[in-house]
């Protein structure tokens, strides 16, 4: 497989408009050679995503998923830029996945990296330079192994990381941006919100000898 150089990719990214990991991820894809990797986007309709994801994306629908036995349940909204595309098949299609995928992720709770507040982020910085196995280590290599940690952590956080359940070739996100190339408007996971029954409730725990006990003795 060619190694992928960052001129290479930066150039990719001047002649389609896409992201620069979606331009990577093509040139791998293709050995590097940067013609198949712009038919490559083209095909995924990310470069076309790409161009359109300035735009104002205010329509949409919410849509929810609930599990098998009514445990787990989720209420998400996807925005698109006209009422009548948030009717079509696909939208509605990406609106049931991406729920359901949300179903699937239990500790996902931000749609990117970038919705994680800084104190968040903060936190799992100071938990992370606190594990034994970095005592001893330097400064500067401590901190390299931490970003790593860190970074891989945050995408544990966010939908549009993860490997989309159905096609675990592609993440959430790429997932959005091809079907917004098929649509041809700027579609967007606003927010989203997953139910699981019980959650939050405390449940009192009988002990069953102490609960024999006190019936006897009455």
């Amino acid at each position: 497989m060619a190694e992928v150089s960052a001129k290479l990719v930066k150039s990719l990214r001047d002649k389609t408009g896409a992201g620069m990991m979606d331009c990577k991820k093509a040139l791998t894809e293709n050995d590097g050679d940067i013609n198949k990797a712009t038919e490559w986007l083209r095909q995924k309709g990310i470069a076309s995503a790409e161009k359109k994801s300035g735009r104002i994306a205010a329509e949409g629908a919410i849509g929810s998923y609930i599990h098998t036995g009514a445990r787990v349940g989720v209420l998400l909204e996807l925005n698109c830029e006209t009422d009548f595309v948030s009717r079509g098949d696909l939208f509605q299609g990406l609106l049931r996945d991406v729920s359901m995928q949300v179903a699937a992720c239990p500790n996902v709770e931000y749609v990117s990296i970038d919705d994680i507040p800084n104190d968040v982020v903060d936190k799992e910085k100071s938990i992370e330079m606190g594990r034994d196995d970095l005592s001893g280590k330097p400064e500067q290599i401590k901190e390299k192994i931490v970003e790593g940690r860190i970074t891989k952590r945050l995408k544990e956080l966010a939908l549009l990381e993860q490997p989309f359940i159905r096609d675990s070739s592609m993440s959430v996100g790429e997932l959005v941006k091809q079907v917004a190339g098929q649509i041809g408007e700027n579609v967007l996971i606003r927010r989203f919100t997953r139910y699981t029954l019980g959650e939050g409730i405390e449940v009192k725990k009988m002990d069953f000898a102490s609960e024999v006990a006190s019936i006897s003795g009455s």
